[in-house]
């Protein structure tokens, strides 16, 4: 009789030895932890790569150099979270399950789910939202598809990381409504809803503790609530202590400083004799957990434990006794994934005399920007991607039009840390822009590129956090200074979130949001601004007029103070803040243009239980095909506790051709309707009237219903 695969697992624990245990929970290099080759167990292999596999750099932090690793680059996690779309966040994850198979990875330590508490984290490209439903609804197609093609999926960062800056050793501080409702529900669905193999814990400290070996956060909701019977892994160098980390649910520790400044020390054992001691059998769960056993100050029990839950992962992926994938790696359909990410993903802001599309007949182009010329995918940090090519903006226009256009360049401004205006620049943009029909600026944000000081020339990179909101490197000068040469230009903004735009939004007669769009970017922008695709991104984040209108930042809570950090906006963040104090954003949740317009009408309502029947139609009035994001809001007018205005809680992306008419039906679940009690613990709703809005973001409701519930 076959056995199953917990008596395998079983058995191998039996065989192995306390060192040989001990190996398989610490990391023996910069992306592997320990095997037992006699026992047939290999080595877990990890990659960053949140959007495409990382580079290779075999056992250290080298780069290596001659070696196929240059493949898919996808659009960053905020460009996903842009497209709304479930199925393709889906897709995407198979596209990194696949590349990982074919360069043998075993684990993709991604998606990132940490809220967007405000603009200013160095790390926001690579999230999803700073709404919980949202983050979580993205976050649990991707991992379904890195999983489908038997790859671990290892969502991050468990929990409360949500500034660079201090990320080592801040300790947040938040209410427990806070953290139920806002910072835990992405990681829950990924945990429950699609299963994931790993979760990676954060650096910061949470109520006192480091949320790697968190007793609250890990062995009571993850492991306890939740049930995760995966593995709990640390970030690099996210461990403190020992005994913590052993008794406190963390299952493998990777990565501490000590890699980055040897690979072996001498030591002498008690008779004076040399040893060779690796740095890795330094690190806390190795040689040190190794004592604690020995002098039983932690039971061997709790080791096991710990292998078992890694070797469960190995098995669920064939990495033992079976055969895995072989994977595919950059292929054209993968190429065409990155495409169709970044064309849903890009965000038409603004379209005032619909200068937008632009018509193919133009005969000349002033095009304007380093952004426009700029390659992103080995910038922001551990997220860099090798990719095998990677279309600027500049290039993908040359690829759509030909010769058909001119198009004259000029660079406008440069990346530089502390760079300002360029008198000359700007006089050389001008110009160009002058003689041009039309004038398209490049700008925003960039990422640094080189990995051991990426934040020198960087705004969107690990390990930083944005000094403010304002453009960097002049660009606000050199913007009020091309719409006054040319009032027809275009503003496309890149990067990982909104920028000040005060000075300039209100001459500007169209501004498109791109994010960071991966690979073919270029061509995407190119077919969005000149019409070939319509644009259907929607924000998955608020973009403010200014800083001080952010909720952390008028309270004065971002970055902490003294290494506290104090959520004092609780549940307000995002636009639960700006819609229920009535703050008016430059662009609100959700928003996002077309090239065609919709019509909403007949909304019904049905309850069932405790849940509840949404069906409405959508109709595109327009003369263009596109797709339109219909989100739908919950809102409780007679609220006995402080609740937002209203709460997204269900969306879905509809294609329409002109004149066509769908009906759209979503069942909003029980969990919809409730908010976390304190005082019991638990989750709760209130008896009574509710209102259900549906709209095209936060700020553009458009039917409105009752029903009690």
């Amino acid at each position: 009789m076959a056995q199953s695969t917990d008596e395998k697992i079983e058995n191998l624990i039996k065989q192995m030895t306390l060192e040989e245990k001990v190996a398989m929970i610490h990391g023996n290099s910069s992306f592997t932890s320990g095997g037992v080759p006699r026992l047939g167990i290999p080595e877990l292999v990890m990659s960053d790569g949140p959007h495409g596999v990382r580079p290779e750099h075999g056992r250290d932090w080298v780069l290596d150099k001659d070696v196929d690793d240059a493949g898919t680059y996808l659009p960053t996690g905020m460009s996903l979270a842009a497209t709304w779309n479930k199925n393709l966040g889906y897709q995407f994850g198979r596209v990194l399950g696949s590349e990982a198979n074919y360069r043998g990875k075993d684990v993709i330590l991604g998606p990132g789910v940490n809220i967007i508490r405000s603009p200013l984290n160095g790390r926001n490209f690579e999230y999803l939202s700073e709404d919980p439903y949202l983050a979580a609804k993205m976050a649990v197609g991707y991992i379904k598809g890195v999983q489908d093609e038997g790859i671990s999926a290892c969502v991050k960062h468990y929990a409360a990381n949500n500034e660079e800056v201090d990320r080592n050793t801040v300790d947040v501080h938040m209410s427990e409504r806070a953290l139920r409702e806002i910072y835990l529900p992405a990681f829950k669905a990924a945990v429950i809803d699609a299963d994931v193999n790993t979760v990676m814990g954060s650096y910061n400290k949470f109520r006192g503790e480091f949320a790697t070996h968190n007793e609250y956060l890990v062995n009571k909701i993850l492991k306890g609530e939740w049930d995760f019977d995966g593995v709990l892994m640390s970030d690099w160098g996210s461990v403190h202590n020992t005994k913590e980390a052993l008794l406190k649910g963390t299952d493998l520790e990777m990565g501490t400083d000590l890699v980055l400044s040897s690979n072996s020390v001498s030591q002498t054992d008690a008779s004076g004799k040399k040893l060779n001691q690796t740095v890795y059998d330094r690190f806390y769960l190795a040689d040190p957990a190794i004592a604690m056993v020995k002098d039983g100050s932690v039971p061997e029990s709790v080791i096991d434990e710990k292998v078992r839950r890694i070797l469960r992962i190995m098995f669920k992926t064939n990495m033992i006794d079976a055969k895995r994938k072989k994977g595919e790696y950059n292929t054209k359909a993968h190429q065409d994934i990155a495409l169709k990410v970044a064309e849903q993903s890009i965000v038409l802001l603004k379209n005032n005399i619909q200068l937008l599309p632009l018509k193919k007949s133009l005969k000349s182009i002033a095009v304007i920007g380093q952004n426009a010329v700029r390659e992103n995918a080995m910038g922001g940090g551990s997220s860099q991607v090798k990719a095998k090519y990677e279309i600027t903006p500049l290039q993908g226009l040359k690829n759509l039009l030909g010769n058909k256009t001119t198009i004259n360049y000029a660079q406008g401004y440069k990346i530089a840390r502390g760079q300002q205006a360029d008198a000359k620049m700007i006089a050389e943009a001008v110009d160009v822009a002058k003689k041009a029909e039309v004038a398209i600026i490049y700008c925003g944000w960039t990422h640094g590129y080189d990995y051991s000081k990426w934040s020198d020339n960087a705004y969107d990179a690990e390990g930083t956090d944005k000094p403010d909101m304002n453009m960097p490197f002049g660009q606000d000068e050199l913007i009020k200074a091309v719409l006054k040469a040319n009032p027809k230009t275009i503003v496309v903004l890149m990067g990982g979130g909104p920028v000040d735009m005060r000075q300039w939004e209100t001459q500007a007669p169209a501004i498109l949001e791109a994010w960071y769009p991966g690979m073919e970017g270029g061509n995407a922008l190119a077919k969005v601004i000149f019409g070939d695709v319509n644009p259907s991104g929607k924000l998955p984040l608020t973009f403010p007029k200014s800083l001080e209108d952010s909720p952390a930042h008028k309270l004065g809570d971002f970055p902490g103070k003294n290494g506290v950090a104090n959520y004092n906006e609780g549940i307000f963040v995002g636009y639960r803040y700006f819609d229920t104090y009535k703050v008016e954003p430059a662009f609100a949740f959700g928003h996002g243009l077309s090239y065609t317009t919709f019509a909403y009408t007949d909304l019904k309502l049905a309850s069932s239980g405790d849940s509840v029947k949404v069906s409405f139609s959508l109709k595109n009035t327009g003369k263009t095909a596109g797709d339109e994001v219909a989100q739908i809001y919950v809102s409780v007018p007679d609220s006995k506790i402080k609740r937002a205005l209203q709460e997204l809680k269900g969306f879905e992306r509809v294609n329409l051709q002109p004149g066509e008419q769908k009906t759209v039906e979503l069942v909003l679940p029980a969990d919809a309707f409730k908010y976390f009690d304190e005082e019991k613990m638990d989750w709760a709703h209130e008896t009574g009237d509710y209102a259900i809005l549906v709209g095209s973001a936060s700020d553009a409701i458009k039917l409105r219903g009752k029903i009690a519930l």
